[in-house]
């Protein structure tokens, strides 16, 4: 039963019980039949919240004003600040030197008076639209996990919780009053702040400059060597300006017919409002290189740690001089394998969501298996894996633990040799928030993070399992990759093709094509993350594929869930993406397990040894069940989802590969039917030691 329908079925039965309510307005749950702008203006502790709400217009396009918006329908969560929190908000001014006196009367800019005003309400609201607004149990559950949606100010709030479980933060500092909470209204929700919402819009560069200029501290040395390797410009981006005018102007149509490919709902796909960019940079802190140095933060130079790196043989390949800003300069490796061009929120460096035996729905959230993400990092391309798990208590990089993967295991890590632990990522840090910034965050690490010789070698001796959706930075820079929204826009998100306009940097799309990513949250459908991508039209698709950690033989393997909607794909492969070769006979993607091509059969329960060779004659055909890993919402925990014969793994290209080159993989449609889909899940590189591997046959998780 959805609030709204409990709300006013709740007023029904006191309109007809004719029950007088009285309700002591400073308990923490308040029910009361007005808006919030009724309540707030009815509230004297509020007046100078009013005053601006009826100052402030919506936005530059409007004559209205934001008291306006919070009295009509809606679902609005309002972090409304009191008279004390926004008189406080002022002296902070005062300190930094920006006013005179704690006073509205002290602007004599109105240009920057009418900026603070927006500041303290625009942060203050969050609009719901048709979804819900936010209870304090609907809050991320998770420290420093973000909202879902952004606030009027288009910025993400996240949540911070210390031991009491009453005491709840917004963006870490900004107390939710205890008591005065989840007042409920007509048109949503007031939480009661003790401070004013207003976090520091700077982009990364400038928060790495505040670093350089002492005006935050812990971690100068990151940000000297960013600045010596000329990253910072690229680290200022906020936004592609040019996607902004043509969506701003209609060019791109914000509102996309689905065009033969019918969403779960019947309805349209959305094309992405922005193309914004971000960065996540994981950093070794001051205190680290002060302990191996010697010296001070404030001493180290750019050419004191390169010095350092050349003495653990981090990157013997590399140029030791002074040229950092050169690809092949060894400190200019080592600082952008710091940097992915995703920005990563603490609560999105993985995605647990359809790993064996989990079930999101439960609170607080309780983790199963283990999940991983691998990622792109700057400069030189090379893989950075982001692994979790119950056992690890945490996030870690470049972790490989020993998994207890037998056909009758756990799935779960069972121990990791110390040389293998990887690079805690304090993601829970109450210090973060002087490393968030408008395009990225700066999460501190507990260990040296480096592509050496031994990570690049236990990465090559396992199975990389990827999502799709990871290969384009766009996707979670923008809030489309799993965002936990269940309206239309962020349900069906629609890219442009090549010719209109090229989102995807990673991938090409063929004029004619219908190109939606399917978030699907909620749905529990049986693909790796949850979400999947899929395309009608005369399509032709070109993907362009992470790195392989080292030189070797590697089989490519493609995922799908078959049924009668999907088409007939040729693909392609190889690394001059205008002459990619055939790589076979089409795939037809309506192919399920039961169909004899494929050599499928049910497993056996309690026989391994039959099990195993149905295994290993699909395996000869060039064909795979699905993983042991990944279950859907609506089977058991016990259940093995690749018993289900519509998931069959591809065995796409058998054949050597190398880490320093780039490799491409196209599908283009067969058929002439234009409403036969493509869907993409995500590929695996499994390397030959792996699959081909006689001692010791390869997993099925």
């Amino acid at each position: 039963m959805s609030r709204r329908f409990w709300f006013f079925s709740c007023c029904l039965v006191l309109l007809f019980t004719s029950c007088k309510e009285h309700i002591d307005e400073s308990a923490r749950y308040v029910f009361k039949e007005v808006t919030i702008w009724s309540y707030l203006q009815s509230h004297e502790e509020y007046s100078e919240y009013c005053k601006l709400l009826q100052i402030t217009p919506v936005s530059r396009q409007s004559n209205s004003t934001l008291h306006q918006l919070l009295a009509a329908r809606g679902n609005y969560t309002v972090f409304a600040p009191t008279n004390e929190a926004v008189h406080a908000y002022l002296q902070t001014l005062v300190d930094k030197g920006k006013i005179d006196a704690p006073s509205w009367d002290a602007f004599s800019d109105s240009i920057m008076l009418d900026s603070i005003r927006k500041v303290i309400v625009f942060n203050s609201i969050i609009d719901g639209g048709d979804e819900e607004y936010y209870m304090t149990y609907d809050f991320p559950r998770v420290t420093n996990g973000e909202f879902g949606r952004a606030n009027m100010r288009d910025l993400k709030l996240s949540v911070y919780y210390v031991d009491n479980p009453d005491s709840i933060y917004i963006n870490r500092t900004c107390p939710v009053n205890i008591r005065n909470r989840d007042i409920r209204s007509l048109n949503g929700v007031i939480h009661q702040m003790e401070k004013v919402v207003a976090p520091d819009e700077k982009t990364m560069a400038e928060t790495l400059a505040n670093f350089m200029r002492g005006d935050d501290k812990g971690f100068l040395v990151m940000a000297k060597l960013c600045d010596a390797c000329g990253l910072m410009d690229t680290l200022s981006k906020v936004r592609d300006e040019v996607y902004e005018d043509l969506y701003q102007r209609g060019i791109i149509s914000p509102k996309t017919p689905a065009g033969g490919l019918v969403t779960m709902d019947g309805g349209y796909s959305y094309a992405p409002e922005h193309r914004k960019y971000g960065f996540t940079i994981f950093a070794e802190p001051d205190s680290f290189w002060e302990e191996k140095l010697n010296k001070t933060a404030e001493e180290i130079t750019p050419a004191d740690i390169q010095a350092w790196v050349a003495e653990q043989g981090y990157y013997p390949e590399a140029v030791a001089n002074t040229d950092y800003t050169a690809p092949e300069n060894m400190l200019y490796q080592w600082t952008t394998y710091h940097i992915i061009n995703f920005k990563l929120a603490p609560d999105r460096l993985t995605f647990h969501y359809c790993e064996l035996g989990y079930d999101y729905s439960t609170n607080p959230l309780k983790y199963t298996i283990p999940v991983m993400e691998y990622y792109v990092t700057m400069g030189k391309r090379r893989l950075l894996k982001v692994y979790e798990s119950p056992e690890s208590n945490g996030i870690y990089l470049n972790r490989f633990p020993i998994i207890d993967n037998a056909r009758s295991g756990t799935g779960h890590e069972i121990d990791c040799d110390p040389d293998k632990l990887g690079a805690r990522v304090f993601k829970e840090d109450p210090t973060l928030e002087n490393r968030t910034s408008i395009n990225g965050y700066i999460y501190s690490i507990d260990t040296p993070l480096a592509y050496d010789e031994a990570t690049r070698t236990n990465l090559g001796k396992q199975r990389i399992r990827m999502d799709a959706m990871s290969w384009f930075p766009e996707s979670m820079n923008n809030d489309i990759r799993r965002v936990s929204l269940t309206d239309a826009p962020h349900q069906w998100v629609h890219f442009p093709c090549d010719t209109e306009f090229k989102y995807l940097d990673n991938l090409s799309i063929n004029e004619g094509s219908n190109f939606v990513y399917y978030n699907v949250y909620g749905y529990g459908f049986g693909s790796y993350c949850g979400d999947e991508v899929k395309c009608v039209g005369r399509w032709e698709l070109m993907f362009k594929l992470p790195p392989v950690p080292r030189r070797g033989t590697y089989e490519v393997r493609y995922r799908v869930l078959s049924n009668e909607n999907r088409g007939v794909a040729q693909i392609y492969f190889g690394e001059d993406p205008n002459n990619l070769p055939v790589t076979g006979i089409p795939v037809d993607l309506t192919m399920g397990g039961e169909d004899p091509r494929t050599g499928w059969r049910a497993d056996v329960a309690n026989d391994d040894d039959y099990n195993a060779e149905t295994d290993k004659q699909m395996h000869s055909k060039g064909f795979m069940k699905g993983e042991l890993a990944i279950y859907r919402k609506n089977v058991s925990a016990n259940s093995r989802e690749n018993a289900s014969s519509n998931i069959v793994r591809h065995v796409v290209t058998r054949r050597m590969l190398d880490p320093d080159k780039t490799y491409y993989i196209k599908f283009k449609a067969v058929l002439d039917r234009t409403t036969a889909e493509f869907y993409m899940d995500g590929l695996e590189y499994c390397p030959k030691e792996v699959y081909d591997n006689p001692n010791e046959p390869e997993d099925i998780w």
